[in-house]
């Protein structure tokens, strides 16, 4: 799993029948506070509601598969879970405002 931040969302009126009803974010990589990082953006299928501006927790490859949203369908990155607090070395580093 790595940690994102939802930038923006992607609309596709025609899509792969499988993806039909499914929400499309962009997710950019970000530190343990909640900072995007350097690199691109991911179109990630959204599990759990997830809103932009929110950082999240999501996974790539084959793992994006295994989630009850996604099992067999054609997906590449899945929005897991949406954090609400990252604590590094006992300081907390990100806390959801």
């Amino acid at each position: 799993m790595m940690l994102g931040l939802v930038v923006g969302t992607v609309v596709a009126t025609r899509k792969e029948s499988t993806l039909d009803g499914l929400t499309l974010l962009l997710v950019k990589g970000c530190d343990a506070e909640g900072k995007p990082q350097g690199g691109g953006v991911v179109v990630a299928i959204d599990a759990v509601g997830a809103g932009v501006g929110e950082v999240v927790l999501y996974a790539s490859g084959s793992s994006a598969r295994n989630t009850t949203v996604t099992k067999d369908r054609p997906v590449d990155a899945t929005i897991m879970a949406i954090v609400d607090m990252v604590e590094t070395d006992g300081r907390v580093s990100y806390h959801k405002g």
